[in-house]
């Protein structure tokens, strides 16, 4: 693949990642922004009931803001940066990681970002609304969930790997459940041994948190998935000469 490919697909990618992040917006404001304002009166009643300023002076960036621009600037700008990434990502596994074509293989790519990187720290880190969690531990727990992020990736990365070296003698099959089964065998070793979090007030209504948490979960299904379909088509596009294309080059080729 040349240079002029890999920046075509890149500007896709991240025109992909952009349209993705559109779809996530619409999917954050209409189901997630009601359970953070939700959270959120239930911590502002907290503090009223024993007595605590929580204003603390006027906020830099109000709620409404917050809820609109920053939420769309946040999302907007997070889908084409992965966009690009998984672009990249998707130049080096075309043809080698089996014989898909440019569709196949951007479902390929999105699905395995959507798992490496979110659906597995979900599993062991969580996403928590306002008024959950201790401020003291934000810290170690930001820390921790991109530390599981991180290691997610990289065995990923492994597993395919150990999956390409196996299959010439296990065969493709045995190959891919070999490496899968080790990633999955590795990743519930940190789970076991990297520290848990359980800091969810018990007056905390439970129907909120989950609601929020599968908020938060249908933002990246949405994202990875628009973007795994917006940009196959486009790949296909860009990279699978049209039936009518080569007919219009068979006669040039015979006159030349």
């Amino acid at each position: 693949m040349n240079s002029i490919s890999v920046r075509a697909l890149l500007v896709r990618g991240m025109l992909a990642g952009l349209v993705a992040g559109a779809l996530a917006l619409l999917v954050a404001y209409f189901l997630g922004e009601s359970r953070v304002d939700a959270a959120i009166a239930l911590e502002e009643a907290a503090h009223s009931a024993h007595g605590h300023d929580h204003g603390g002076g006027a906020e830099l960036v109000g709620r409404g803001v917050q809820s609109t621009a920053g939420l769309a600037t946040g999302i907007l700008v997070f889908g084409v940066a992965v966009g690009g990434i998984a672009a990249l990502v998707f130049c080096y596994a075309l043809g080698r990681v089996g014989r898909f074509g440019p569709r196949a293989t951007a479902a390929l790519v999105a699905g395995a970002a959507l798992l490496s990187v979110y659906v597995v720290p979900f599993l062991k880190y969580p996403a928590n609304p306002p008024a959950v969690g201790n401020p003291d531990t934000i810290g170690r727990r930001t820390a921790l969930f991109f530390l599981m992020v991180a290691l997610s990736v990289l065995l990923a990365v492994a597993a395919v790997i150990v999956g390409r070296r196996l299959a010439p003698r296990l065969g493709n099959w045995n190959a891919t459940v070999a490496a899968g089964a080790g990633y999955v065998l590795l990743i519930g070793l940190a789970y076991a041994f990297l520290p848990s979090f359980n800091e969810v007030g018990a007056d905390f209504p439970a129907t909120l948190l989950w609601q929020f948490r599968l908020a938060t979960l249908a933002v990246q299904v949405t994202l990875w998935t628009a973007f795994g379909l917006v940009f196959g088509h486009l790949t296909e596009r860009l990279l699978v000469p049209r039936a009518g294309a080569l007919a219009d080059a068979r006669p040039a080729a015979a006159v030349s």
